[in-house]
C-alpha cells in the first residue's frame, strides 16, 4: 500500500495501518496523545467470566454419551468465520481513548477440493464517546474520512468515565459490529443457497440463522459449561467420536437452539475441555426422540468428517477444522 501523507489521508475504501491513522489524527487534532501500544486490544480485554448454566435435555431423561455410529455423510460446502482488530489511536484531551476497529466476514465454498471466495465483508471505522469530547475534537476525527461511531449513543455514562472503561466500551461494541457482518453474510447463504454452512461460533445472536435449516454453529470456547455436575462429568469423559445428549439453550432474550458435545479428538495427556466443541443447530419443537437422536447423529458424522485434514499449525487445532483455518487465512490476507 502506497503510504500516504497526513494532509491526504487514504481513501475510505483502503484499509489503514495505525501509523497512518495516528500520523492523519496528529494534522487534524494537534492536542491528542499518540499511543506507543503496538499490540491489539483483544490481547488485553478481560475474557468472559466462566459461567455454570443449566439445560434442558430433550433427547434422554439425563445427559448421556452416544456414538453416532458409520454412515457416510456429505462434506460442508462452505465455512464462514470472521475477525476484528482493535487499536488504541491515541488519546483526545480529557485522556477519551479514540479506538480503530476493523472488522471482516467471509464465506468460503469448497467444491472438487478447492475453495473459492463465495462473499466476504469488511469494514474499518473509528470509535470514540462523543459526549465525552468537545465538538471541535469530534468535527476533527469525522475529517479523517472514516466512519465514526459515537459509542457513547448507547451508554451515556461514558460521558465522564474512566478512560479504560471508555476502551472496554469501544471494544465491545467492535465485536458487535463483527459478529453484525458475520450474520449478514450467512443470512446471505441461507437466502441464497440450500447446502450447510459450517460457522465457526454459535448461531443464537440472529433470529434468522437460529431458524434456519442450514447453518451449523460449532463452538471451541467453553466459558459457559451446561448442564449439572454429573451432566459435566459425562461431557469431560466423552472419547474421541462420540457426543452428549442433545439439550437446548434457550434464554428470555433469544430463540432456542438445539446442541450438544462432541468430542473431535482423543482427550489422554490434556484438559477435559481439549479436543471438544459444542453444537448449535435450530430447534425443532416437539420432534420425537428418534428424529431428534438421528439429526444429531448426522450432523456429529458430518462435523468429524472435517477432522483431515487437520488445521495445523493453528494452536487451536483440535477444535479447528481445515475449512476455518482456510478462512482465517483469507481474513489475514485481505488487503
Amino acid at each position: 500500500m502506497i503510504q500516504a501523507p497526513a494532509s491526504a489521508p487514504p481513501a475510505p475504501a483502503e484499509r489503514w495501518r495505525l501509523d497512518q491513522l495516528q500520523r492523519a489524527l496528529a494534522g487534524v487534532l494537534p492536542d491528542a496523545s499518540l499511543t506507543t501500544q503496538g499490540a491489539p486490544l483483544e490481547l488485553s480485554a478481560p475474557s468472559d467470566p466462566p459461567v455454570l448454566a443449566a439445560a434442558e435435555v430433550v433427547e434422554d431423561g439425563v445427559l448421556r454419551a452416544h456414538a453416532p455410529g458409520a454412515g457416510d455423510e456429505p462434506p460442508f460446502v462452505a465455512f464462514l468465520d470472521g475477525t476484528q482488530r482493535s487499536d488504541l489511536v491515541g488519546h483526545a484531551p480529557d485522556g477519551v481513548p479514540i479506538v480503530s476497529g476493523t472488522v471482516a466476514a467471509v464465506v468460503r465454498e469448497w467444491r472438487d477440493g478447492h475453495a473459492r471466495t463465495w462473499r466476504h465483508a469488511r469494514q474499518q471505522r473509528l470509535y470514540a464517546p462523543r459526549a465525552a469530547m468537545p465538538p471541535s475534537a469530534w468535527g476533527a476525527i469525522e475529517a479523517l474520512r472514516l466512519p465514526v461511531v459515537d459509542t457513547s449513543a448507547d451508554d451515556p455514562s461514558l460521558t465522564d468515565a474512566h478512560p479504560a472503561a471508555m476502551r472496554d466500551a469501544a471494544l465491545e461494541r467492535i465485536q458487535r459490529d463483527r459478529e453484525q457482518e458475520e450474520q449478514q453474510v450467512a443470512h446471505a447463504w441461507c437466502s441464497e443457497r440450500d447446502e450447510a454452512l459450517y460457522v465457526d461460533g454459535g448461531l443464537r445472536g440472529s433470529v434468522v440463522l437460529a431458524r434456519a435449516s442450514q447453518p451449523v454453529g460449532v463452538i471451541k470456547s467453553h466459558r459457559t459449561l451446561y448442564g449439572d455436575r454429573a451432566a459435566r462429568r459425562v461431557v469431560f469423559e466423552l472419547r474421541a467420536g462420540e457426543r452428549s445428549s442433545v439439550f437446548v439453550v434457550a434464554s428470555p432474550s433469544r430463540v432456542p437452539v438445539a446442541s450438544w458435545y462432541l468430542r473431535l479428538r482423543d482427550p489422554a495427556g490434556h484438559d477435559p475441555l481439549w479436543g471438544l466443541v459444542r453444537v448449535e443447530v435450530r430447534h425443532e419443537a416437539g420432534a420425537s426422540r428418534a428424529a431428534i437422536m438421528r439429526r444429531a447423529d448426522a450432523v456429529s458424522r458430518r462435523i468429524l468428517g472435517e477432522r483431515m485434514p487437520t488445521a495445523h499449525p493453528d494452536a487451536r487445532w483440535d477444535t479447528m477444522v481445515y475449512g476455518i483455518r482456510d478462512c482465517e487465512a483469507f481474513l489475514k490476507a485481505m488487503p
